[in-house]
């Protein structure tokens, strides 16, 4: 494909040719309003009501540079995983501070968050996101809203079994039978909402990919030869009952915070199960620089299935050249069928409230770089 060329292949279902992961900046007004939410300043009402200005905003933002699908940025929540964790039936948040291992390109960023403990049977006490997913679709004109929860593998990979009172799962097995009967329960609850698009959202999976992260896996009595295999068969028993129009995704990249990550290597050690196997509609895959790895694990796609190229950084605000991005395309379509393929960020812009180094500017130009040259390939 030589770059310009347009091949007609626009995509009227989920996950679209130009798409991202689903978290956006926050803009300077929300942290504001947040910090003074903290403080007691402003009531419940009043960050509601800046929540909802910012959404607002931030949907007609997607929609104006040409995306197909909006999210609402995440905007609502602090880490794009643990708000939703600690809302599960069972689940309670602990005083122990869990240290992540985070680095980037000028060394160590760790940083430190509340434990997880099991302390309950896992069940779904009501649908989580409800009221944010409402919103987000009452601001929608031209796009799909796309929800994004974390995947089941996230609840046990937060702290492994260690975390899990065995006196209430005695036999693990309960346990991941509860938690994908919760995840099913969410997904059947969303979609009565109208969601017709679900992210799942997954670390772990990446993170198997890395040696480092295999070998303290091991450490903690888990195999790590086929801890993906048990979080395929989880994830896939928790979307099984889905009706034909929800499309699900999931999006898998090696951690995400204040531009550091967490993991690196290719997907070669996940990619046939996880390909071959996963019953998802697309992969949103993170390939923006040398640390993810090659597109050759994507030779384990089967025809149906989208891949979602996430070759465009949120790391830095350093625009991408978009002939580069065609190149790219190009090399993984050696691979898995261009009429396969989508472009994305690698992950979010800002996993947690935080964010990653770019200003919003910067953001929303690479937004409308991927909507630019999706159009250019894809028409």
């Amino acid at each position: 494909m030589q770059p310009g060329t347009t091949t007609n292949l626009a995509r009227t279902d989920p996950p679209f040719r130009a798409d991202h992961v689903g978290s956006l900046l926050r803009p300077p007004e929300l942290l504001a309003a947040r910090s003074e939410h903290a403080a007691g300043r402003l009531d419940d009402a009043g960050l509601r009501a800046a929540e909802d200005g910012a959404v607002t905003d931030v949907v007609a933002m997607q929609e104006e540079i040409g995306l197909q699908s909006a999210t609402d940025g995440e905007f609502r929540r602090t880490s794009w995983h643990m708000d939703f964790i600690y809302r599960l039936g069972g689940i309670s948040k602990t005083g122990d501070q869990l240290e992540v291992k985070m680095r980037n390109a000028s060394g160590q960023n760790n940083f430190t968050s509340a434990g997880m403990a099991v302390t309950g049977k896992v069940r779904l006490e009501q649908p989580i996101f409800a009221d944010d997913f409402g919103y987000l679709a009452s601001q929608v004109r031209t796009a799909t809203p796309k929800l994004t929860i974390p995947s089941p593998s996230m609840v046990y990979a937060r702290g492994g079994s260690a975390v899990i009172d065995r006196s209430v799962y005695p036999d693990l097995e309960e346990f991941w039978a509860d938690l994908s009967g919760a995840y099913a329960d969410q997904v059947s609850a969303v979609y009565d909402l109208g969601c017709r698009y679900l992210q799942l959202d997954d670390t772990a999976l990446a993170y198997l990919n890395d040696p480092a992260h295999r070998a303290d896996l091991a450490a903690k009595g888990d195999d790590p030869e086929t801890q993906h295999l048990r979080y395929i068969r989880q994830i896939n028993a928790a979307i099984a009952g889905r009706p034909a129009d929800m499309k699900v995704t999931t999006h898998m990249c090696r951690g995400n915070y204040r531009s550091s990550w967490a993991a690196e290597g290719g997907y070669d050690h996940v990619a046939e199960a996880l390909f071959g196997e996963l019953a998802v509609d697309g992969f949103f895959c993170e390939f923006d620089d040398e640390r993810s790895g090659g597109f050759e694990p994507l030779r384990f796609v089967p025809k149906g299935k989208q891949v979602v190229l996430g070759l465009v950084t949120t790391k830095t605000g350093e625009p991408e050249d978009a002939d580069a991005l065609k190149r790219r395309i190009d090399e993984a379509a050696k691979y898995v069928p261009l009429d396969q393929l989508c472009l994305s960020p690698q992950c979010g812009f800002s996993s947690t409230v935080e964010g990653n180094a770019l200003s919003v500017e910067q953001e929303k130009a690479k937004l409308a770089l991927i909507a630019r040259v999706a159009r250019d390939v894809w028409g």
